[in-house]
């Protein structure tokens, strides 16, 4: 679309979904939704039209629009994303409100995995009473992730770990974790959003349980006594994730549905 163009006209002509079109055009022009009403004769620059051609290019190839934006909204927060990191994704927001319910006042939680640390700093953020730490084996998460936190002005430590590698002795009142949980070959990883995510991320390059597995063995060692354990999962994982919960002396085990009727969390006291 050339420069001249009107944003009504480029918006009726653009070959993407109205909806991503309107993102678009927003971030590029540095507009609100209203504005884009209120200027809908309003033509194009030379800069402006250059830059929604690279921006459609981009969108026409793929890329998710949070990307492309650089940012996704998570519980009511905006978070940066990169593609280092996990597309934050509402179904998630179920471990934040089980973590809000659970966590005692005052109380030390433990988020595995953190990616772009919206877990742990949407918890943060409404729960100023809590210690909330946070880890991840990859330092380029984690520079998301702290980026996040300084936004938000949300008091929580990071720290680079390989699971429970890095933390010693230390117990928390509860673990939240979304970790790894597509199996490997799965044909979702070439499809959609996720063929542009971290792969590492997304699955554990083996049945999908492995990841689980391992906090669920691990997680006793650091919880404190009647402490909880939450961990998202696909959606057809939930009973193999209860069985390795009671296997390994969890009680109160159960799964949590999100919005959608799906058994998307599962976990225990310890």
């Amino acid at each position: 679309m050339q420069a001249g163009t009107s944003i009504d006209a480029w918006l009726r002509a653009a070959p993407l979904d109205r909806l991503d079109a309107r993102i678009l055009l927003t971030h590029a022009l540095g507009l609100t939704r209203m504005q884009l009403i209120t200027q809908s004769e309003r033509t194009l620059s030379v800069d402006e039209a250059d830059r929604l051609a690279i921006l459609v290019r981009r969108r026409i190839d793929g890329e998710p629009i949070a990307y492309i934006l650089g940012s996704r909204e998570f519980y009511g927060l905006s978070f940066d994303v990169t593609p280092d990191v996990l597309i934050p994704r509402p179904e998630t927001e179920l471990l934040v409100e089980l973590a809000l319910q659970y966590l005692p006042p005052n109380g030390r939680l433990l988020d595995m995995g953190t990616g772009s640390g919206a877990i742990a700093v949407a918890i943060a953020v409404n729960r100023p009473d809590a210690q909330v730490s946070a880890l991840d084996c990859s330092a380029a998460a984690l520079a998301v992730a702290q980026r996040n936190a300084e936004k938000h002005h949300a008091g929580v430590e990071l720290l680079q770990s390989d699971w429970f590698g890095a933390l010693g002795q230390r117990q928390f009142d509860l673990i939240v974790s979304n970790p790894p949980y597509i199996v490997s070959g799965d044909l979702h990883l070439s499809q959609g959003d996720l063929r542009f995510e971290p792969v590492d991320a997304l699955t554990d390059h083996r049945d999908g349980l492995s990841a689980l597995r391992q906090i669920v063995d691990g997680a006793g060692d650091h919880l404190c006594a009647a402490g909880w354990l939450f961990m998202e999962h696909g959606y057809d994982q939930a009973a193999a994730v209860r069985e390795l919960a009671i296997a390994h002396g969890f009680a109160d085990v159960q799964s949590w549905k999100d919005l959608a009727g799906i058994e998307r969390v599962s976990g225990g006291r310890r």
